[in-house]
């Protein structure tokens, strides 16, 4: 792994905030302000806040809501299982829910995201995620919004984390 204090960058800030605002303008045509937007915690949160500030920018004022999961823990690989640390908070019996996350590797969080919400009543579930990272073997699901084909890397920066590490980094950067 390379130092931590120099990991290399992947895609720049201003790519990054290019790639959140081409999904706001694919997502608002097909949402409206009754949409629930249900961030992944914790490394959701800092594409979340971006991509509803995008939305809103395009007239779309979703409501929001937080669904905390962890599968990796402060590992470099998930623990091929979900815990589910905190539920969201508002109902979404009859919603439209937009389930917004950083990465997806596994798609084990993503999955059990889209059961949790389905199990609370959402009328219509939709996913969209950051990063896409390669995987060898067919997962659960595909998003239904990818911003960004990422590399088979480890990534940090922009919420993605290395032991709770780094995730403030403005760029996504690899530490391999």
């Amino acid at each position: 792994m390379a130092d931590p204090a120099t990991p290399a960058v992947l895609l720049p800030e201003a790519q990054v905030a290019a790639h959140v605002a081409d999904l706001a303008a694919r997502i608002a045509p097909l949402i409206d302000d009754e949409t629930i937007a249900v961030c992944l915690l914790t490394g959701g949160l800092w594409f979340a806040a971006d991509l509803t500030r995008a939305l809103a920018r395009r007239g779309r004022h979703v409501r929001f809501d937080a669904l905390w999961l962890a599968s990796y823990g402060d590992g470099q690989a998930s623990r091929g299982q979900v815990e589910v640390r905190a539920p969201c908070q508002r109902s979404l019996e009859g919603a439209k829910v937009l389930i917004l996350d950083d990465v997806f590797d596994t798609g084990l969080s993503l999955a059990e995201a889209v059961r949790i919400t389905r199990e609370a009543g959402a009328a219509e579930v939709l996913t969209c995620v950051f990063a896409r990272k390669p995987w060898p073997e067919p997962r659960a699901l595909t998003p239904d919004f990818v911003g960004w084909e990422a590399p088979s890397r480890y990534l940090v920066g922009y919420g993605l984390d290395a032991g709770g590490r780094l995730r403030g980094l403005p760029d996504i950067c690899a530490l391999d």
